[in-house]
């Protein structure tokens, strides 16, 4: 595969045909029609004094030959300074209402594209990198505006050239035949190159979108890498994906470069044969000099807008290419798809799996016709060994993944005719290694809120420990916590996870217990926030705690996707299966008899 490796398209990318793109882009462009309109008339009048100035030069040269005063050269200069500074207003506003039209199409395109992205559920983000996907939303649609600046450009010399070509055609028609003759050729020569620019340029695209996603994941696990000694080995991850992109954008540049000499080189002949051509026709007396003059500038009129469109046919392909990424991201279809957009009433939170069949591949099945039933209020542990789905059952509680067959059931509703927003507004979940953005710790307990009370969240906070967790950070509630809260301690952020839940005051809370080891006293401070919130919830917990596992009110052992025991704590001991083979494990060095044998063996 060579430096070419990792740049396949992504399973949900599309190839949209050109009219697909014009179509689709045209409708961003709607809601500025007034400025649109405003833009095609100065279009129409920068188009007309470009092509006016050459037309006065070549009729004033026949002027000054027939009466060469300097009042005749006079006015002609100041007939072309008036069309130079009509031009200049003219194309100033064209070019400040482009920019500003462009920049809301953009804003639009990026709202869109994040939107799609954050709708998108979680197995989405496992099958693709996220750094690919910011490279969409950022790089694409900034290649995208650069395509619009320069329609408007080619669109205007088109224009100039249709207007100079109807000039030429009173004048001479054999020579008008020539010039236009050359167009097809050159225009011939650029949509003949349009399937291969596309192809390079999709491949560049998809290079960047690596070496992004590369900056990202390293930079992302830049703590891990220093605690190992890796940075030679991120920079490694870094250097790879970095020159598979320079060597691919290199390839492109290449193919990309040729068109435009060999369209110079057409050019240059086309300018021989009309020097000839006219030449002839003057020294017969068919055309006078300054027409001569205009068909050979002309000429470079003509073939402008199609060597600018060649020569910038990088820009156009990216541009192309970038939208065509973008409405590929905004277009892909969910796999989480629900049959209504019911809006709930609060939840009571008694929960139903019936028959569930899912699996994150076709080959690896995680639940076979799993059945579990969970009463409202009921606090449930989930134990076993990993792999054994555990987190699959908390993940289709809260609709991150689809299931291929079976139910579930929240107070006898099925979870697939929800409004997934209001649904989600009654879950409280805290994943096992707890997010935290860059911000205060108020701002981040009271994420979900819409106007956060911080006495209120002060004094729920005091019942957890007296708030001496609280008392603990530098500045309270003004703590600023870090990226991803890389400024407290684990204990800290999962007490900060818990307030967050505490405040939310969900129906049913989602808890994947941390393995991190802390302290007997942060430990107790975090058992206190999880009694607050068992107390008003249903609670599916996966637990790796013995104290959590004891506060449960049933604990399901479960193996390969299938419950195996269920029980309390001591009736599950007492059976000696598979659970007390896992207390003897996983849980008991964590009781304090086992704490306290071991001390009093060791005297």
């Amino acid at each position: 595969m060579g430096f070419f490796s990792g740049l396949d398209a992504e399973k949900y990318d599309r190839k949209y045909s050109d009219k697909e793109l014009v179509a689709r882009i045209l409708n961003y462009f709607k809601p500025h029609m007034r400025k649109l309109v405003v833009i095609i008339i100065a279009i129409l009048v920068v188009s007309g004094t470009d092509a006016l100035q050459p037309i006065v030069v070549s009729r004033g040269l026949d002027q000054i030959k027939i009466d060469p005063q300097l009042r005749s050269i006079f006015i002609i200069s100041g007939i072309i300074l008036v069309i130079g500074v009509a031009n200049w207003l003219t194309n100033w506003l064209r070019r400040r209402l482009t920019i500003r039209v462009v920049a809301f199409v953009l804003q639009k395109l990026a709202t869109d594209g994040f939107a799609a992205a954050a709708e998108h559920d979680l197995s989405f983000y496992d099958e693709f990198s996220s750094g690919k996907i910011a490279s969409r939303i950022t790089s694409d649609t900034q290649e995208f505006g650069q395509l619009i600046s320069l329609f408007t450009d080619v669109i205007s010399q088109v224009i100039e050239s249709v207007i100079l070509m109807v000039v030429l055609l009173t004048i001479e028609w054999r020579l008008t035949l020539i010039a236009i003759a050359l167009i097809p050729i050159v225009f011939g020569m650029a949509i003949g190159y349009r399937k291969l620019a596309r192809r390079v340029t999709r491949r560049g695209m998809r290079a960047t979108a690596n070496v992004n996603s590369a900056i990202k994941e390293t930079i992302s696990g830049i703590a891990v890498a220093k605690n190992y000694r890796q940075e030679a080995s991120i920079f490694e991850t870094f250097n790879r994906a970095n020159l598979a992109s320079y060597k691919v954008n290199i390839n492109r540049g290449l193919v990309l470069a040729v068109v435009f000499p060999t369209l110079n080189t057409i050019g240059g002949l086309a300018t021989a044969v009309m020097v000839y051509a006219g030449g002839l026709t003057v020294t017969q007396g068919i055309v006078t000099a300054g027409s001569w003059y205009l068909f050979i500038l002309s000429l470079d009129r003509f073939m402008f807008p199609v060597m600018n469109l060649a020569s910038f046919w990088t820009n156009v392909q990216n541009g192309l290419a970038s939208a065509e990424r973008v409405f590929a991201l905004i277009d892909a279809d969910p796999a989480v798809v629900q049959t209504d957009s019911r809006s709930l009433p609060p939840l009571k939170g008694a929960i139903q799996f019936d028959h569930v069949n899912f699996n994150y591949k076709p080959e690896e099945q995680v639940l076979n016709d799993f059945n579990l039933d969970i009463k409202q209020g009921e606090t449930v542990a989930l134990v076993g060994h990993t792999g054994a789905g555990k987190s699959s059952i908390a993940k289709l509680i809260a609709r991150f993944y689809e299931y291929q067959s079976g139910r579930i059931c929240i107070d006898q509703m099925d979870i697939r005719t929800f409004d997934l927003n209001s649904y989600r507004t009654q879950l409280g979940i805290v994943s096992q290694v707890p997010f935290l953005f860059s911000g205060t710790v108020l701002e981040n307990i009271c994420y979900t809120c819409e106007q956060p009370d911080p006495q209120a969240v002060e004094k729920l906070a005091r019942q957890i420990g007296d708030g001496e967790w609280l008392d603990t950070l530098p500045d309270g509630f003004q703590t600023e916590v870090g990226e991803r809260g890389a400024r407290l301690s684990m204990g800290q952020r999962q007490l900060v996870s818990l307030m967050r839940v505490l405040v939310q005051k969900p129906a049913i809370f989602i808890l994947d217990e941390a393995t991190a080891s802390v302290d007997p006293f942060t430990e107790w401070q975090i058992q206190q926030a999880l009694n607050l919130i068992l107390a008003q919830t249903t609670s599916i917990l996966i637990a790796h705690r013995l104290s959590t596992v004891r506060s449960a009110d049933r604990i399901i052992v479960m193996r390969e996707g299938s419950i195996i025991e269920q029980g309390n704590h001591q009736q599950l001991l007492d059976a000696g299966g598979h659970y007390a083979e896992l207390y003897n494990t996983y849980f008991r060095h964590q009781s304090l008899a086992y704490v306290e044998d071991k001390s009093w063996a060791a005297e």
